[in-house]
């Protein structure tokens, strides 16, 4: 009677080991879709960055040393040029800068209607101003590079914006 009851008890373990071998693994797809869903397509995980901003400690003073390279760089080549000449009545503009994931870094004038007439003209002194603007590596998301978008307002006329 021993050697049956190890019978039956080896035929419950081979069937429940069974149930274990037959569940559903998740197909490829599946896997692929929920590990997208789960990745935070609004933020990268390093934020572009310059040279100069290398030796910052962590990840957030990289970020505030670049964002601060980048404003003080664009307002030094557009605050004492034509811009600020021509259109003596503005002294902040927008510009909408692009990191793209090759290194290669546009630029982009946010004008508002009121100043839409000098739009052409605004966005080719921009252009030409920026034109050798320093290396800027692109911004990382899972190591991998990406491209990054975001606004910045630079004053055009800092003297004018010191007199008030």
């Amino acid at each position: 009677m021993g050697n049956r009851n190890i019978i039956y008890l080896l035929l419950l373990f081979l069937l429940a080991s069974c149930q274990l071998i037959d569940r559903q693994v998740p197909s490829k797809d599946e896997l692929l879709e929920k590990e997208l869903k789960s990745i935070n397509w609004e933020e990268v995980d390093e934020w572009p960055s310059v040279s100069a901003c290398d030796s910052a400690a962590d990840k957030e003073a990289r970020k505030v040393c670049f964002f601060e390279f980048l404003t003080q760089n664009i307002q030094q080549r557009l605050e004492s040029d034509t811009l600020a000449v021509l259109y003596p009545e503005f002294d902040t503009i927008a510009v909408k800068v692009i990191v793209n994931a090759n290194s290669v870094v546009e630029f982009q004038p946010r004008l508002t209607d009121s100043i839409s007439y000098s739009a052409k003209s605004i966005d080719s002194i921009i252009q030409a101003r920026l034109a050798d603007f320093p290396k800027v590596n692109p911004a990382l998301k899972r190591g991998l590079p990406v491209k990054t978008q975001f606004e910045l307002p630079v004053i055009l006329n800092v003297e004018k914006r010191r007199r008030r």
